[in-house]
């Protein structure tokens, strides 16, 4: 009787040790184990209009992975870029500062300051390898602004933005060992393809263990309409002459190399980013990492008018789609670009959005989803991850601001569906202002200022609270 009591006695000791081991342990894990931090690439066309898509409306440049991008993702359809023009744009973009703040905010060889953090420099202490892989122009050798200072473990591309405009650059930089130094390219290569190879490589060499940030910063379609044989065919007839006759040709002996086909050249560059947006994605699919990267394509301005382009190739494309204007204007066709989000599992397929947002967006955006604790100051962006994920209010702007120093100084607001653009203010500080109703005529044609001169005065002091001084630009 006594043996039999002290086994059950033993025999109840066991199996309450068995329960609480049990009911413990998975606890235990699942409190210990942290959420891995998603990848992140980043893909910058150079001078792409938001209607050169098929997905934006394109009838004739075929562009089939990065459409669908859009039918895999998310599209936006009123996201904007930091500036009209190629630095200030991407240092926009990179620092989460619109032009109003930032230090960078025309075309030219300023280097980002030393005091600024940008996106690199957030999520490599949050465990981020980083890379870029084209399309600098934020610092030379030797100033505050080079890569390696910034926050990039890898770099390939041009740190010259007057470099960039050739599309077979006889040289390049390249970090190597933490050091910058320059390097002479296959006679005859294209760089977009070097970078494009690059970022591939850079994926393949990748762990599932640590995150990386990688940014693909084309120099295409910008102006200097050359491009490989393989993206030109598609628009050649049988006779290898343009589909899109008429053509006027682009001579020899300018800043940009000739092309007797500007129409035809540059559907194929616009083509040539789609074909690199593909082998991109499939790498991450062939890697198994596609399920944890966000993938997100956009433009750093309107498309351009240069290297033989016209305002009637422009209109022949719909490039700017129904928007008025091109690079370098603060109307709709100059800032307003393609802005497309992908990532499986996590953003619902054939998300259409018409949030309103900026590039100085992307920092805060990237940061939340990196970890980053504490944003820089002067941070002008709001996280968009709600509109991204479909998760939760998402925040919006009261305003949106843009400034710009060439061409007699311009500056936009866009606040909902107004829109405000006030031109020659180097001349005139207090020129007058136009203003939009977007809602109503997205052309920006019928400037109706006369009949709201309540909304032209809170424009106008928009324009002066989001204006800083800047030793480099002034109005």
């Amino acid at each position: 009787m006594l043996y039999r009591k002290i086994n059950k006695v033993v025999l109840s000791v066991c199996v309450l040790a068995l329960l609480q081991a049990c009911n413990s342990r998975p606890e235990k894990k699942e409190q210990n184990t942290p959420k891995p931090k998603p990848n992140i690439v980043f893909i910058l066309a150079d001078d792409m209009g938001i209607g050169d898509l098929g997905c934006y409306g394109q009838e004739y440049i075929k562009t089939p992975n990065i459409d669908r991008m859009a039918r895999e993702g998310i599209r936006f359809t009123q996201f904007y870029a930091g500036s009209t023009v190629c630095a200030p744009s991407r240092a926009s973009l990179m620092t989460g500062q619109h032009t109003g703040i930032t230090h960078v905010r025309g075309n030219g060889e300023y280097p980002l300051p030393e005091t600024d953090t940008i996106i690199p420099q957030l999520l490599q202490k949050e465990g981020y390898n980083t890379a870029m892989f084209g399309k600098w122009g934020l610092g030379l050798e030797g100033t505050a602004g080079e890569p390696q200072k910034k926050g990039w473990n890898h770099f390939t591309g041009h740190l010259h933005h007057v470099d960039a405009h050739y599309q077979q650059p006889d040289s390049l930089w390249r970090l190597r060992n933490g050091k910058l130094e320059k390097f002479d390219t296959p006679e005859g290569s294209y760089g977009n393809e070097i970078f494009t190879r690059k970022a591939l490589d850079f994926i393949e060499n990748q762990s599932q263990e640590q995150p990386f940030f990688l940014y693909l910063s084309f120099t295409v379609p910008h102006a200097e309409l050359v491009v490989p044989q393989k993206y030109l065919k598609p628009y050649l007839d049988t006779n290898g002459q343009s589909k899109f006759t008429p053509e006027t040709a682009w001579p020899d002996g300018k800043h940009y190399g000739p092309q007797p086909y500007p129409k035809a050249a540059y559907a194929a560059m616009v083509s040539s980013v789609d074909n690199y947006v593909g082998r991109v994605l499939r790498q991450l699919k062939k890697k198994g990492m596609a399920e944890n990267t966000l993938v997100i394509f956009s433009s750093d301005n309107g498309t351009h008018v240069e290297g033989g382009r016209t305002m009637k190739d422009v209109a022949f494309f719909k490039s700017s789609s129904r928007y008025r204007g091109v690079k370098r204007d603060v109307y709709e066709g100059g800032i307003h670009e393609p802005f497309i989000a992908h990532w499986p599992g996590k953003i619902k397929p054939g998300t259409v959005s018409d949030h309103i947002g900026a590039f100085w967006d992307v920092l805060p955006t990237l940061a939340e989803l990196g970890g980053v604790k504490k944003l820089p100051e002067n941070t002008s962006g709001i996280s968009f991850v709600p509109e991204l994920l479909g998760k939760g209010q998402q925040a919006q702007h009261d305003y949106l601001y843009w400034e710009f120093y060439e061409r007699g100084g311009k500056q936009a607001v866009r606040k909902q569906h107004w829109k405000a653009v006030r031109l020659n203010v180097k001349k005139d500080p207090d020129a007058r202002i136009e203003l939009y109703d977007l809602s109503s005529d997205p052309q920006e044609e019928h400037n109706v200022a006369d009949d709201h001169p309540e909304i032209i005065r809170e424009m106008e002091n928009i324009m002066k609270e989001a204006h800083t001084p800047n030793p480099l630009f002034s109005f």
